[in-house]
């Protein structure tokens, strides 16, 4: 009886460490009482529910404290490993631009991808002065003398790394301050970042939008460390494909406005308007409005250029320049009627609109290089 007493006492003492101590380290009580629970031919329902109810004295209780402070203790001390062994696997290049990183440990093997300036990740693997790290979805080896490990490591990453505030809810309220009442400044949705400026530590964060301190609230939001990663060639080739096609758009964007970017006006009378709302008829009256423009675009700017006559009748009946000027077309339009398409069209080239430029040539598409509008090719 007193044996069995005594392991009652003991299986107590056991249930009143549980309950002190919590149920998050329930294993680690388990692992500690294994020995305890089978070295004595004694049940566990006996020990955390006993059929005789026994007394526990104050120093009991006392032990039975301590016993579970002691386990909280070298549980918390495990975490605190476990968080020191993270950091430890941190590293970060040590460049001035960027490294390359490579599918083996050797300087001949094929590079897999690129680690750029205050950017890191982890270890992976370490040998002969190499280490395999991974940094997002850049996986390979990169030589210890490029890398900053340990305490160097970490200090980098905290100057460089942001610390960031992703919305966990559809619209998470962006405030003007720290409660439910204040401005709403924005709204970011469901997995939307933004920086962090501060944890206030009374449920609301700091953060950075549009450059503005706003305040949401912690409930709402998960919070994380991040630094840059490097990048795979996969990512750098469709990167730079990306890049060359919206500078191809750019230059495309750049070379049309400059082909409609006003020449100037020129003066004109009522009956030179009309004279070249004539000619645009003969070349262009079966051509869009656009090469309508460009057709008496191209009279204005030998008006301007100086190489040809300078004015409109005189670039227009110029010996052998404008067939339906020298064989009569243009005459016989000119003395009927004349659609409105060409007559606003020749107004707009005497305003200085312009459809291809400072182009003083054009003939029928196929047989020059130059823009293309239409039928006509404009050079």
């Amino acid at each position: 009886m007193k044996k069995a007493g005594t392991l009652m006492h003991v299986g107590l003492a056991f249930a009143m460490a549980i309950i002190l101590f919590g149920t998050s380290n329930s294993q680690i009580v388990k692992a500690r009482t294994t020995s305890i629970l089978t070295s004595n031919d004694v049940g566990v329902g006996n020990l955390l529910n006993p059929t005789e109810v026994a007394e526990i004295s104050d120093e009991e209780v006392e032990k039975a404290h301590e016993f579970a402070q002691s386990i909280n203790d070298e549980a918390m001390d495990e975490e605190e490993y476990e968080e020191e062994e993270e950091s430890s696997k941190l590293v970060m290049a040590n460049v001035s631009l960027a490294m390359n990183i490579r599918v083996s440990p050797d300087d001949e093997s094929e590079k897999v991808g690129v680690l750029y300036k205050d950017c890191g990740g982890k270890i992976i693997e370490q040998q002969d002065g190499w280490t395999k790290i991974q940094s997002g979805d850049l996986v390979g080896w990169a030589k210890d003398d490029y890398l900053l490990f340990g305490e160097e490591a970490e200090a980098l990453a905290q100057e460089v790394g942001v610390q960031l505030v992703t919305s966990k809810c559809d619209a998470l309220r962006i405030r003007a301050e720290d409660n439910d009442e204040a401005e709403v400044l924005g709204v970011i949705t469901d997995n939307s970042f933004v920086d962090m400026v501060e944890d206030l530590g009374n449920g609301w964060i700091a953060v950075d939008y549009n450059d503005q301190t706003g305040y949401v609230q912690t409930d709402f939001v998960a919070t994380d460390f991040r630094i840059d990663e490097g990048e795979t060639i996969e990512a750098i080739a469709a990167r730079e494909a990306e890049e060359a096609r919206k500078k191809a758009e750019e230059q495309e964007k750049a070379e049309k406005a400059k082909l409609t970017q006003n020449t100037g006006a020129v003066s004109a009378s009522t009956d030179e308007a009309r004279l070249l709302a004539a000619l645009i008829y003969c070349e262009a009256g079966n051509q869009s409005y656009e090469g309508k423009v460009a057709v008496g675009a191209v009279v204005m700017n030998r008006v301007k250029s100086g190489a040809y006559a300078g004015t409109i009748p005189g670039v227009i009946y110029a010996s052998g320049q404008f067939t339906p000027a020298l064989n009569g077309s243009v005459d016989r339009v000119y003395a009927g009627n004349i659609p409105d398409s060409c007559i606003q069209a020749a107004q707009a080239a005497l305003a200085g609109e312009t459809t291809c430029g400072t182009a003083t040539h054009f003939r029928r598409a196929g047989g020059h290089d130059g823009q293309v509008i239409g039928a006509h090719v404009f050079w």
